[in-house]
């Protein structure tokens, strides 16, 4: 269970407006991940924790979101994690920058659910575009996705460079995003990942940006004070 700490710092109730932002180096183990999350969410909604975005990388496997189907599993040649997160099939593993994220929703008068999903996406979207990557929406596409044809691909071929999965307890939201930095992209044949055939999926290396973890760590941080900067950090 390389990089993982099972203790959940906690703070005070009056210190409601803070957030912890945490980053885990090595591998986490994706069982302890969610039991951490289930943890500091029944801890946050207890107003007994702050919020939490915590930065993570995990060993190859794949996580089966509520929506996901059977026949989207090809190749099952890693773990594979029922998770009550929504969506389909995902692919997690070295490489890959999981971002999970436990927010009061209410708190943060963002008791919508489609709005908060929306701000997650526009957090990926204004990290990616300090590296001059852009990264975009489609109507009926869960996810993030990149134009190859702007770097050197096919006219109109797109491919996914971020994942979106979230749930939410009584209006604390946990899980989060993944941000495909330098993964094995080849992992990710074992399914149909988030159940969409006729697309592929890329990583900011393979595009062409030498980017490095703790480079996107700081956008990450520099994009959330953009979209969710109502919170101090703990």
């Amino acid at each position: 269970m390389a990089g993982y700490s099972g203790s959940i710092p906690q703070a005070q109730p009056e210190n409601g407006d803070l957030l912890e932002w945490r980053i885990t180096p090595g591998l986490t183990d994706y069982a302890a991940a969610v039991a951490v999350m289930e943890a500091r969410v029944e801890a946050i909604r207890r107003g007994e924790a702050s919020e939490l975005v915590w930065l993570v990388e995990h060993p190859p496997l794949y996580t089966a979101g509520t929506s996901s189907k059977e026949s989207d599993l090809i190749q099952p040649r890693f773990p594979v994690h029922a998770t009550g997160r929504g969506g389909q099939y995902t692919y997690h593993g070295p490489g890959q920058r999981v971002g999970y994220v436990m927010v009061d929703l209410k708190a943060r008068d963002r008791a919508d659910l489609r709005r908060y999903v929306h701000d997650l996406e526009e957090w990926v979207i204004g990290a990616l575009a300090r590296f001059n990557l852009t990264a975009v929406r489609r109507e009926g596409r869960v996810g993030l996705w990149v134009e190859l044809d702007k770097h050197g691909g096919l006219p109109g071929t797109e491919a996914k460079i971020g994942a979106i999965g979230v749930r939410v307890r009584r209006w604390v939201a946990y899980h989060g995003v993944a941000i495909n930095l330098d993964p094995d992209l080849s992992h990710f044949t074992g399914i149909v990942p988030c159940g969409i055939r006729d697309h592929g999926v890329t990583s900011l290396v393979a595009l062409g940006y030498p980017v490095t973890m703790a480079d996107l760590d700081v956008a990450l941080r520099q994009s959330w004070e953009e979209v969710f900067g109502d919170r101090e950090f703990a």
